[in-house]
Formats: C-alpha cells, structure tokens, sequence
C-alpha cells in the first residue's frame, strides 16, 4: 500500500479570507493548509461558524462579494483530454473562466437544501441537461438520454416520469438524488458535499450516503464531506480536518482522529456524539462559545474553552505539531515542556467500545 503514489487533487496554502461589513472586518480563515487526494475522501468538521463552507466556497469562486481573499493558492489538478494534467490556482482564474472550465464540469458541489440549489420553474430533467448543453455542446437528445441514465444512476424509479417533473413535485430525498445527478452530469473529478444530508430523515440519509460512496467507487473521483456529524465521518472519511475558528486544528487519517484524537477541540466534539453506551445522563457539550471573529486573536483560539488551556496559550498560537507522517495537532499540550495531560476518561472508554466495534467502514 505504502508504495502507491497518490496523485494530489487539491491543495491549499496559507488560505486566508476576510468579509467586510459597515463596521467591521471579519478574519473567517485564517492560513488555512489541505491536500486531498485522487479517489480519496476528506471529511471537513467543525462547529457552525468555523469557516467549513467558506473554505470550500473559495475553491469554487462563490465566495459572497463582501469577501476578500488575503493571500494563500488553492491548486487543482484536473485532466484536460485524455491524459493531459493541468494545475491552476483557483484563486486566480476569473468569475467566467470558472464557469466556464471549472465550476460544474470539472469541480461539483452539492448543497445542504436541495431546494435552494434547485430551479422551481425548470422541470428536472431540463435542470439535469443545462450543465451538459452548457459545458460540452451536447445534443439536446443525447443529453436527454444521458439525464435518464443518471436519474437511474442515483436510483429513481420510473426516471420517464421523474424527467418531466418539478422540484416540488418529489420528496426531500428524490429532490436530494436530482441534485446529486446535476452534479455527476458533466463528470466532474471532484464533489464537494456540503452537508447534504443534513435535511433529510435517518433512512434517506444512509441511502444518500451510500450513493456518493457507490459513485466515487465507480467514478473514482476525490470527494469532500463539510460537515457537523461525526457519525456520518466514521462512515465515509479516509482523512478528517477539524476546524475551529477559522483554521485547521488538528488532521489526520480517519482512525487517528477517531482512535487517538490529540486536540481538546477534537476531544470535545468526540465526546459530544451521541452514544448508546455512555455514562453520562446528559450529552456532553463544549463549554463556552466560538470567538467572535471580529476581534483580533490573540495565542490559541481555542484557549478560553480548553480546561487544559497553558499559560502560553494566551500569548501564542501553537504550530502543528508532528505525531506521525499523517496525524498533525495545533496544542501546545503536544510541546515536549506541556505538562502530560490524558483525555477525559469517558472519551478513552467511548474509543475503547468504538475500537471493538470497529469504525463503520
């Protein structure tokens, strides 16, 4: 396995975007640094409001227009052809030359509310053909065909009809699948999922996951979870970044983050899954809220919140720090002079019963 070059999809250096309002600059995120892989799945987690969807927006040129990129690259390599690789910096091609080249075609993105992402007025198979017309020039019959073959392909029944059909004529789950299909329409190498099941009831959203998982296989595309839900991250991630106020805190290979999590960050939001087998009565919750943005930040975010916080947390953000060739954490707790501190050991009990299980791989 070791032996294996993995070809490097995405990468982001030193990522950092501001949003300007009337009375404030707000420092959304700050140097961030990813690699996703081809064939690979990185799972993005972290509260709301800790910069998940605004790092991913920036890839695909839909940043709001009060934002403002302060510097970093975000590289991607597509194929142009049959075999041609292409690099470009994202942060520099034009709104219409990612329109044209990139958003859609070559990177896809699916969205959390099917129904914002969806035309009310544009029947579904109409919705499904624009990107191929758009992108490719294809046949209006050929790309009918094609909108057929991907409404089976995400398994809606009687795709005939469906075709015809408006947005508000299926349920949240068919409307989630439609949406699935527009972004597997022009064969994209890369599918950002922004918490795409989040709207959806249990049943459906195990289906909706074993979709994207089952054309990722087929397809063998790079796929990038946003999400809250650590649940759904045991069962899709190959690698997992945890974001906190705006920077990446702690990554790792899916059983690092799960096995043997390093940041408190991570500890609390691994704590704070629900768990048949727990002890406590009450589910646990991080204490404290995310800092305010607005305000400059002084040493680790996350100090205020963190019962292990040192002293040197409130005059200095700690670098990632090294635990193995895959697993990086930002603590000074990993500093070779931090007092020794173990986590809560409820958590070490939650790992030790997730270890028997095994991940729900």
């Amino acid at each position: 396995m070791e032996n294996i070059v993995r070809e490097k999809v995405l990468e982001m250096r030193d990522l950092s975007i501001s949003f300007l309002s009337s009375n404030a600059r707000v420092n959304a995120i700050r140097a961030v640094n990813l690699d996703l892989f081809r064939g690979e799945t990185l799972a993005i987690v972290g509260e709301s409001g800790s910069g998940k969807s605004v790092t991913m927006k920036a890839a695909m040129g839909i940043l709001a227009k009060n934002s403002v990129v302060n510097g970093g690259i975000i590289n991607f390599t597509y194929t142009r052809g049959e075999k041609e690789k292409v690099t470009v910096d994202l942060l520099k091609l034009s709104k219409k030359e990612m329109r044209k080249h990139i958003n859609g075609r070559r990177i896809a993105m699916i969205f959390q509310d099917p129904m914002t992402s969806l035309d009310p007025t544009m029947s579904v198979g109409k919705q499904i053909m624009e990107g191929m017309i758009w992108h490719y020039g294809t046949p209006k019959k050929e790309a009918y065909e094609k909108a057929l073959d991907l409404l089976r392909e995400v398994g809606i029944d009687n795709p005939e009809k469906r075709i015809k059909q408006y947005p508000h004529q299926l349920s949240g789950g068919m409307r989630q699948r439609v949406v699935i299909a527009i972004a597997l329409a022009c064969d994209p190498e890369l599918l950002i999922c922004d918490e795409p099941t989040t709207a959806l009831d249990v049943t459906i959203q195990a289906k909706i996951i074993e979709l994207i998982q089952r054309v990722q296989r087929e397809r063998g595309i790079s796929v990038i979870y946003i999400t809250h839900d650590l649940g759904i991250v045991a069962k899709v991630a190959d690698y997992v970044n945890v974001m906190y106020a705006g920077k990446i805190v702690e990554k790792g290979t899916v059983q690092e983050i799960y096995f043997d999590p390093r940041h408190p960050y991570t500890w609390g939001l691994l704590s704070a899954m629900p768990d048949l087998d727990t002890d406590d009565s009450r589910l646990y919750t991080i204490p404290g809220s995310p800092p305010n943005l607005k305000n400059e930040i002084q040493g680790d975010a996350f100090a205020p919140r963190n019962i292990y916080a040192l002293k040197i947390d409130e005059r200095a953000e700690p670098p990632m720090f090294k635990i193995s060739d895959t697993h990086y954490a930002s603590t000074w707790l990993l500093d070779p002079r931090a007092p020794k501190v173990e986590m809560p050991e409820e958590l070490k009990n939650r790992i030790a019963r997730m270890k028997k299980e095994g991940l729900q791989q």
